[in-house]
């Protein structure tokens, strides 16, 4: 149930399943609690929002209320915001193991029952997930059930300590340790990203630690440790309730007040607001070796926070770079030179910083000494000439499409509220969202390129098949 920082959505292209308002009306008149009539397609003149209302509880919880009655099921989701950038020495893993202990039960939901009253409910993308920033919960139900839903997110929001024990947590530690095993420590390339996390950003910065967590902080870890996490950062004024869908206001209002107006206000929480600053002075390069058949090599910068200038622009740049047999890099290393099984191109956004990222994997036996120097020319041309008109309409639209694709389903518009509103302060933000990308030119892409990826700060890892080294990798030169 892991998720690795955010980024941009699948591309695609879908039927609008938004509110169309005319150009030019303020994002204050469209959040109203007025139900919305049935999408019309999009049109000249028309802009594509997401109507809303939000208020606050006297205990400090943020409620968000999206109205869509097309279809008869709504989206609860939560978040939590504490991700692992808030745990703090000693304490790498706590917000992920968390993510599996509200799942066991609370004061009035019985061990392993929270999926089973879900699913005997007829509910969908019902999940949780963790990152760097926030850690979030989510259900899809029938309209009916909304109820249902909201006592479940409130039962264990304000009672989980209340049937949490020393077991519980011992048995989620496992759990989570088999995780790491699974995905990290036994996968193909799998200790790459933290060998990379670890150069580009200094053991002072939260995102130096990876979500997943460390063994020996989870082992070294106490149940008073849990305890006390869990009483600082699980906490109404600390959360943010959206419910997405086919529900009538008033209802979901006295729904709210019943189940979450009575939970204790917790002490203010704190979590680390961005930016946070990782400035790179200088390339650094790591060498691993793996137990794998293929060559790698990633590239890596810090780059602007989500939603800060130049993150829309960079993702622009990836998709240039990386996008689609067309894309640059593709051309050149896969189809032309055939030197590379693949190249992927991304802007990470996350909220005290991004990370941009190239990775090659080679095929069998050639040289990735050689493919970095292919990647280092195309970025140079990059750098210097404005890319086509052409490309860049081209990964605009592919940006657009995505975010709308994202939007589609109340599950999808649930968590973008969501997003929104933790990171801009704003949960109307979609349609600036889109304008973001839809102002980005070509110079634009240069200058971008140019001024956030540059040559002499970054981290080059080297990734080469040795046959007795772990699948994972070990690092055999450069940072710790």
């Amino acid at each position: 149930m892991l998720r690795r920082s955010p980024r941009r959505a699948a591309f695609g292209l879908v039927s609008l399943a938004l509110l169309a308002v005319p150009t030019g009306l303020s994002l204050a008149q469209v959040a109203a609690p007025t139900p919305p009539a049935p999408a019309p397609a999009a049109a000249p003149g028309m802009r594509v929002s997401l109507p809303f209302e939000k208020y606050v509880l006297s205990n400090g919880l943020e409620v968000i209320l999206h109205e869509d009655h097309r279809t008869p099921v709504v989206a609860v989701n939560v978040w939590y915001h504490v991700g692992s950038k808030d745990e703090g020495p000693g304490k790498n893993g706590f917000a992920h193991l968390f993510e599996h202990v509200m799942f066991q039960g609370s004061r009035n939901v019985g061990e392993d029952q929270f999926f089973r009253y879900l699913e005997r409910a007829g509910a969908s993308d019902r999940n949780g997930t963790t990152n760097t920033d926030r850690t979030n919960y989510y259900e899809t139900v029938p309209s009916g059930e909304l109820g249902l839903a909201l006592w479940l997110e409130s039962d264990r929001m304000g009672f989980l300590l209340d049937h949490a024990n020393e077991e519980t947590f011992k048995s989620q530690r496992e759990v989570v340790k088999n995780e790491r095993r699974q995905n990290y420590e036994n996968a193909p390339y799998g200790l790459v990203r933290q060998f990379v996390r670890s150069a580009l950003f200094p053991p002072t910065h939260p995102y130096h630690r990876l979500t997943i967590g460390t063994p020996q902080d989870l082992d070294g870890a106490t149940f008073d440790d849990v305890r006390a996490f869990f009483k600082r950062y699980y906490v109404p004024n600390n959360a943010t309730l959206v419910i997405a869908g086919d529900f009538q206001p008033a209802k979901a209002k006295e729904l709210v007040a019943k189940y979450f107006g009575g939970l204790s206000r917790g002490a203010d929480a704190k979590p680390i607001r961005g930016p946070v600053p990782s400035p790179l002075t200088k390339q650094t390069r790591l060498d691993v070796e793996a137990g794998v058949t293929l060559p790698r090599i990633v590239i890596s910068w810090t780059t602007p926070p989500h939603f800060a200038p130049g993150d829309a622009e960079l993702d622009v740049v990836s998709d240039v770079l990386a996008s689609g047999k067309s894309s640059r890099l593709y051309k050149r290393l896969v189809y032309d030179m055939q030197i590379a099984q693949s190249v992927t191109a991304s802007q990470e956004s996350a909220e005290l910083g991004s990370v941009f990222e190239i990775t090659v994997t080679l095929a069998k036996d050639k040289n990735p000494d050689e493919a970095f120097k292919v990647v280092d020319e195309e970025l140079d041309k990059l750098r210097t000439a404005a890319p086509d008109a052409a490309e860049v309409d081209r990964a605009k639209t592919r940006a657009l499409s995505g975010l709308v694709f994202s939007a589609e389903r109340v599950t999808g518009r649930a968590d973008l509220l969501n997003n929104y509103n933790r990171r801009t302060g704003d949960p109307g933000f979609f349609e600036k969202d889109l304008a973001r990308y839809e102002k980005v030119s070509p110079a634009d892409v240069t200058k971008a390129l140019a001024t956030y990826l540059p040559k002499d700060k970054r981290v080059v890892t080297f990734v080469r098949p040795v046959a007795d080294a772990p699948r994972a990798g070990r690092l055999v030169g450069g940072m710790p």
